[in-house]
C-alpha cells in the first residue's frame, strides 16, 4: 500500500478495509490476520472508523471477540477525546459568532459527525477552522481569548497559523489551526472564494458556515494529497464520501476546477491512487480516467516509498512556478526546524 512508508507489512489492513467498502469481498477468518491488523488499527488510530463502520454494516458478530474489545477499547477512547474536543471547537465558533467572523470548520469532529455517522467515529486530535485572511488578526484575538496563546513559527507563504493552549491533564496541548488557504500558497491557482460561495448554514450560526459536499471531498482529495495518502484513512475518507453522496461529488466539475486551479495532477494522482487499491468505487461513481488495479506489494519497498514522496512533494504540479514555490517552501521550512533545534539545544 502507498501508506507503508516504514517498510512494515503495509498491508495487512487491506482484506479489512476491502470488507467494510467492497460488497464483494468478505472479512477475513483467521483470527492471526486480526492480531496483526490491531497492530497497524492502533498504529494508524483508525479504530474507530473501523469499529463503526462494521457497525454499520451489520457485521460485528463476523469478527472475534477480542477484535470486537479492542475496536471498542480504541472507539471508547477517540469518543472520549472528540467530545473534549468537540466542546472546544462549540465555544470557539460561539466566540467566532459573537465577534462577527466568518468560520468553517474543517475535518475533525464535524467531518467524522456528517460523513461518518457520529463525532466519535473517526480520531482527531486538533481543531481546523478556515477562516477569511482578512480576519486573521481578529481571529487571533479570539483564539488568545479563550486561553490558545502558544503560537507557532509561522512561514510567510503558508496557507495556517496553529495556536495552542496547555491542558491541566495532559503533557500535549490542544492546538487550533487558522487556515485561509487548504494549499501552500504560491503552489496553486486555487481561488477559495469558490469554497465560501458554496458554503451552508451550519446549526442557528449566522457566520458558522460548512463546506459543501463537492468542496469539502475536494478539500480532502488535497489533504490525502499533501500526506502523500501515506495512512488508510486518507483513503477510507475519500471513499466514505463517494459511498454516501456520489450525486453530489461531479468528477467533471472536478477535474475543470482542478484544471483551472491547477490542482489537476494532484487531483488525478490522488483518485487514480485511490481507485487502483479499491477498483469496487468504478461500480459506484466511475473515474473519467484510466487506472490499473494496484499489485498488493505496492509501495512495500522503502525505496520506491520514498521515490514517491519526493515526486509528490516537488514534481506533482501544473506548473514550473508551482514547483519552484514548493521546493523554497521546503527549504524555508527546513532551515526553520534546524535553527529551532539549535535553539532548543541551547
Amino acid at each position: 500500500m502507498v501508506w507503508n512508508q516504514r517498510g512494515g507489512s503495509g498491508t495487512m489492513l487491506m482484506p479489512f478495509i476491502k470488507a467494510l467498502y467492497d460488497p464483494q469481498a468478505s472479512l477475513p477468518q483467521e483470527s492471526m490476520l486480526y492480531e496483526k491488523a490491531l497492530e497497524e488499527i492502533k498504529r494508524y488510530s483508525i479504530g474507530s472508523q473501523m469499529h463503526a463502520l462494521i457497525h454499520q454494516q451489520g457485521k460485528w458478530a463476523q469478527v472475534p471477540t477480542f477484535f470486537q474489545e479492542r475496536l471498542k477499547q480504541f472507539s471508547d477512547e477517540t469518543r472520549c477525546l472528540n467530545f473534549f474536543i468537540k466542546n472546544q471547537l462549540d465555544q470557539i465558533l460561539r466566540q467566532f459568532e459573537t465577534s462577527h467572523i466568518s468560520i468553517i470548520p474543517l475535518k475533525g469532529v464535524r467531518f467524522a459527525e456528517k460523513y461518518f455517522g457520529h463525532f466519535g467515529a473517526r480520531a482527531t486530535s486538533d481543531i481546523d477552522v478556515l477562516i477569511q485572511k482578512s480576519d486573521l488578526d481578529i481571529a487571533i484575538r479570539c483564539l488568545k481569548s479563550l486561553g490558545f496563546d502558544i503560537e507557532e513559527l509561522r512561514s510567510p507563504a503558508h496557507f495556517h497559523w496553529s495556536f495552542s493552549k496547555r491542558l491541566p491533564s495532559s503533557p500535549i496541548p490542544l492546538t487550533v489551526e487558522l487556515h485561509w488557504n487548504v494549499l501552500v500558497e504560491q503552489t496553486s491557482n486555487i481561488n477559495m472564494s469558490e469554497f465560501w460561495e458554496h458554503a451552508t448554514p451550519f446549526a442557528s450560526y449566522q457566520n458558522v458556515k460548512e463546506l459543501s459536499v463537492y468542496h469539502t471531498f475536494y478539500m480532502i482529495c488535497l489533504h490525502g494529497w499533501s500526506h502523500y495518502m501515506d495512512s488508510p484513512k486518507y483513503y477510507m475518507d475519500i471513499m466514505q464520501m463517494l459511498h454516501r453522496h456520489p450525486d453530489d461529488i461531479n468528477f467533471e466539475v472536478l477535474f475543470k476546477d482542478a484544471a483551472s486551479h491547477q490542482t489537476l495532477r494532484r487531483i488525478h494522482r490522488t483518485l487514480v491512487n485511490v481507485y487502483g487499491h479499491f477498483p469496487h468505487l468504478g461500480d459506484i461513481k466511475e473515474l473519467p480516467v484510466s487506472y490499473k488495479k494496484a499489485s498488493s506489494t505496492s509501495g512495500s519497498r522503502y525505496w520506491v516509498a520514498l521515490a514517491n514522496k519526493i515526486h509528490n512533494k516537488f514534481f506533482n504540479f501544473d506548473s514550473a512556478s508551482h514547483t519552484c514555490a514548493a521546493l523554497i517552501h521546503a527549504f524555508y521550512n527546513l532551515g526553520n526546524s534546524r535553527f529551532s533545534s539549535r535553539i532548543k539545544k541551547f
